[in-house]
């Protein structure tokens, strides 16, 4: 892989889905047949099966087209999954194809979610090259302030507390949950509603935050 790679060329990805050519493991040895190299990177997440039931996984590679997963969960070609991973947040796409160790997803992102994503993913290559802190690659951060508010499409404003916050999303304790894809204000950040949980709500923000304003002292 290039040390820097543009957008344009993370963007690119999104097409290598489509070609049909197999999945291969690190353990397995396989030559890489692909057109399109992906970003090989490790995020740990959880994801839903169309059953509902969660699982843990982590990402092998990933591109704004799709993502291959560790996993040891058996699931169904064509099956719905919606992942849910650290730094990246919300992701849904069916199941492409399975092999020995895990299985991938395609994704057919909007526009919009496709450039974060090929942001994200640019960021995520180039790190090294960047220079960026090792420890921001997939934390979760408690901050100084943690009282916020959570402003919903009809005006009502809500106190909250941050729980935790990546540079994706958050999760915030509140009173009122929002139902799923209710779009909110956290303070003054745009953000959709994407979970539910048992003391609040869990949010992916509309952008991401910078990898440079990401820390204890960020007012969203």
């Amino acid at each position: 892989m290039p040390a820097f790679m543009t957008g344009a060329q993370i963007r690119a990805e999104e097409r290598a889905f489509n070609e049909g050519a197999p999945w291969g493991s690190a353990e397995s040895g396989l030559v890489e047949r692909r057109r399109h190299q992906r970003v090989k990177v490790r995020l740990p997440g959880r994801f839903m099966r169309s059953n509902r039931q969660e699982f843990d996984c982590v990402t092998i590679d990933m591109s704004p087209g799709g993502i291959a997963f560790a996993s040891t969960v058996a699931v169904e070609r064509g099956e719905r999954i919606v992942a849910y991973l650290n730094q990246v947040g919300r992701l849904e796409g069916t199941v492409a194809r399975t092999f020995a160790g895990g299985f991938a997803i395609q994704m057919k992102l909007p526009p919009a979610k496709l450039d974060r994503l090929a942001d994200q993913l640019t960021w995520l290559a180039n790190r090294g090259a960047l220079g960026l802190a090792e420890d921001r690659k997939h934390e979760r951060i408690s901050l100084h302030n943690a009282r916020t508010t959570l402003k919903l499409a009809n005006g009502r404003e809500l106190l909250a507390k941050l729980m935790d916050v990546s540079m994706s999303g958050a999760a915030i304790a509140v009173d009122f949950r929002p139902a799923v894809g209710a779009r909110v204000l956290v303070g003054s950040t745009p953000a959709e509603v994407v979970r539910h949980l048992d003391c609040g709500v869990a949010v992916e923000f509309a952008r991401a935050i910078p990898p440079e304003t990401f820390d204890a002292d960020l007012i969203l």
